[in-house]
């Protein structure tokens, strides 16, 4: 079994447990807990022991009941911040900024190219796969092959 199917195996089993503490710490019994979800106490006291488990259904009634979201019903194991957090390089006299945090696949980032970057004729380069550019200020002379453009703020290639 993968990590991820360790840790859900790991939340799962210890699920009972920690629906039985809640209920206990808000000091209601299954009978309130059944009145307020809609859920029998038959099924409530199977998941408090573990002989069952929960449908997202059941967890949506109680994580209401209990004013919590469904991570904090669950236990669910923190994940890494979903925000990117970019670290701009310097390279090849340009600034690299990430837009996409993984490595591997499509890449994205942003470059800041000083004003009159590549000199008069830059050395072309070639590589395996696509680039695509969009310009957000100011103009870029570029040339593909035998062919020059230059675009202005807004233009794509």
């Amino acid at each position: 079994m993968d990590k991820s199917g360790d840790a859900a195996s790991e939340v799962l089993d210890a699920l009972g447990e920690r629906l039985r503490r809640r209920r206990r710490d808000r000091a209601m019994t299954l009978a309130d807990l059944a009145a307020a979800t809609g859920v029998s106490e038959s099924l409530l006291s199977r998941l408090e022991t573990g002989r069952r488990r929960p449908t997202i259904d059941v967890l949506l009634h109680l994580a209401r009941v209990h004013q919590v979201t469904l991570d904090d019903l669950v236990g669910a194991p923190a994940t890494a911040d979903p925000r990117m957090h970019p670290r701009p390089s310097q390279r090849f006299g340009m600034t690299w900024l990430p837009l996409n945090g993984r490595p591997g696949g499509i890449q994205a980032y942003k470059l800041i190219l000083p004003a009159g970057f590549g000199g008069s004729q830059p050395e072309q380069r070639s590589h395996e796969g696509y680039e695509w550019l969009y310009v957000l200020t100011g103009h870029l002379h570029l040339r593909l092959g035998d062919h020059e453009l230059v675009l202005a703020a807004g233009d794509v290639a």
